[in-house]
C-alpha cells in the first residue's frame, strides 16, 4: 500500500496521482476564504437541502469550521491517499468517492432527522480508507490488517462511547461520530462496485 509502492512508474506519475487529494486541498482552501458566510451557504443544511439546495449535499464536506479544522482534515487526507491510493486507478477513486459521499448524505437524511447542519472532510476520509483496505483484503499484510484493526477500532469507539479524546477540541466544534460510521460503509461498498466492473473489463477482454 502507498504511492511510493506503484509498480513501472517514474516520479512523473507518482506525482499526477495526487491530482485528487490536491484538488481536493484545493477546494477546501477555497471555500475557507469565503469566511463564515460561504460556510453557511455551503454547509450540508437539513432545511435548505429540502427546499432544493441539492449542492449542499457535495460542498458540504468539503467546507470547514475553520482554518484549524481544514488543516487536521487535509492532513488526513493526505495520509490516507499516501497509505491507500494506489490500491485503485483515478477512475474508480472517482466512483467510491460518489458512493461514500452518497451513503453519508442518504443516512444523514433518513437515519439522522435531527442532524441540521454538518461540515468537513472526515466522513468521506474514513471511506477512502475503508475503500483501500477492503481491496486489500485477498491479499492481507500486516500493514492492511493494521489498518483495518485500527479503523474497526475507531468507529466502534466513537458509535459506543463518543468522539475520541481530543477530537471535539482540534476541530474546533462538534465531531458528527456517525459520518464516519456511514463514511466507512461507502467506502467498502465503492470498493466492492469497483472491483465488479474490474473484473468485468477484465472478463469482455
Amino acid at each position: 500500500m502507498g504511492l511510493h509502492r506503484l509498480q513501472g512508474g517514474d516520479g512523473r506519475r507518482q506525482a499526477s496521482e495526487w491530482i485528487i487529494p490536491a484538488f481536493f486541498v484545493l477546494i477546501g482552501i477555497m471555500f475557507a476564504f469565503a469566511g463564515d458566510t460561504g460556510r453557511d451557504w455551503l454547509r450540508y443544511d437539513r432545511v435548505w437541502i429540502g427546499q432544493g439546495e441539492i449542492w449542499r449535499l457535495i460542498s458540504g464536506h468539503f467546507v470547514h469550521l475553520s482554518w484549524p479544522h481544514l488543516a487536521l482534515n487535509s492532513a488526513g487526507l493526505l495520509l490516507v491517499w499516501y497509505l491507500v491510493g494506489a490500491t485503485h486507478a483515478l477512475r474508480s477513486w472517482l466512483a467510491i468517492i460518489a458512493c461514500s459521499l452518497a451513503t453519508i448524505d442518504l443516512a444523514f437524511w433518513f437515519l439522522n432527522p435531527n442532524l441540521y447542519w454538518y461540515v468537513g472532510l472526515s466522513g468521506l476520509l474514513h471511506g477512502m480508507l475503508a475503500a483501500g483496505i477492503t481491496s486489500r483484503l485477498p491479499s492481507m499484510d500486516v500493514e492492511t490488517a493494521i489498518l483495518l484493526l485500527l479503523l474497526i477500532a475507531k468507529v466502534g469507539w466513537e458509535q459506543f462511547a463518543g468522539p475520541v479524546p481530543g477530537s471535539v477540541l482540534t476541530s474546533g466544534g462538534p465531531v458528527v461520530v456517525d459520518a464516519h460510521l456511514y463514511g466507512a460503509l461507502g467506502g467498502v461498498l465503492g470498493a466492492l462496485i469497483a472491483r465488479i466492473r474490474v473484473k468485468k473489463s477484465r472478463a469482455a477482454i
